[in-house]
């Protein structure tokens, strides 16, 4: 393991104390950091236009105390791992650009397709004969299941929207992704490891197994409260400036 670099100690940091004062705070009724900094989806009453960046500051704070206690720990890690031989290459402010851009990848990604899962849903209830307005009233009914009187097509179709419409997104993977994207460019000879599946892997190709699958898993059912998509943005993201900077030869080039 490398030496960890300036700003690389600082995003964790950030993110740690985040992530901790989330807890405390949600634990004292305080506030609920999740409901201000974690992205919602856009025309929800809990949107803010800031979260398109604070999102990826925020990780798991509530639910499984193994789940919440891997989402930061893996992402910090990869984050310190990936991140900073990418900082010793290409300085503070080259790093920091790509950071919060595959990280606005990520979100753009996985909005898109949360409003196509919505923006169907609709369709889908407007071709049943409901308007707008009374779809939205629906959604706003806690227990669909108990309350309305839906055709089981529309009540699954009603719950997804709502997953879609008040869930939220939170979380480092998707820059993760991108930072992983930028170490298989530059290390691609670099041999990696799954945790899963513990025999060397050639970065050139651990990545790619990755990126195919979170798109598996995102056109699936098999894995949910995974932003997939996000996963996937992050990457592609991270792909388009790695090839742009490749190709006008100034990738290796630092910005300090």
């Amino acid at each position: 393991m490398g030496r960890i670099t300036p700003t690389v100690k600082h995003i964790i940091i950030i993110n740690v104390l985040l992530w901790l004062a989330t807890i405390v705070f949600f634990q004292y009724q305080v506030i609920d950091l999740n409901a201000i900094l974690a992205f919602h989806y856009p025309g929800s009453s809990t949107f803010q236009p800031w979260q398109f960046l604070t999102h990826m500051f925020m990780h798991a704070s509530v639910g499984s105390t193994g789940i919440v206690i891997a989402h930061i720990l893996f992402n910090m890690f990869g984050v310190w791992m990936f991140g900073s031989p990418l900082e010793q290459m290409w300085g503070r402010n080259k790093f920091i650009f790509f950071y919060i851009s595959a990280g606005l990848g990520a979100v753009l990604l996985q909005f898109g397709y949360y409003y196509y899962q919505y923006q169907s849903g609709m369709d889908t209830f407007i071709a049943a004969g409901f308007t707008e307005n009374t779809v939205h009233e629906l959604l706003k009914v806690v227990d669909l299941g108990a309350i309305s009187n839906l055709p089981p097509g529309l009540l699954t179709v009603a719950e997804d929207m709502q997953s879609v419409f008040y869930g939220r997104m939170l979380g480092a993977s998707g820059a993760l992704y991108g930072i992983l994207v930028a170490f298989a460019f530059s290390f691609p000879e670099a041999e990696l490891m799954l945790i899963f599946l513990p025999i060397p892997i050639k970065a050139k190709y651990f990545v790619p197994l990755l990126f195919v699958g979170d798109l598996f898993f995102g056109f699936s059912n098999y894995s949910t409260g995974i932003a997939h998509f996000a996963h996937v943005g992050g990457a592609i993201a991270g792909f388009i400036m790695m090839w742009y900077w490749k190709k006008n030869s100034f990738n290796k080039n630092r910005w300090d």
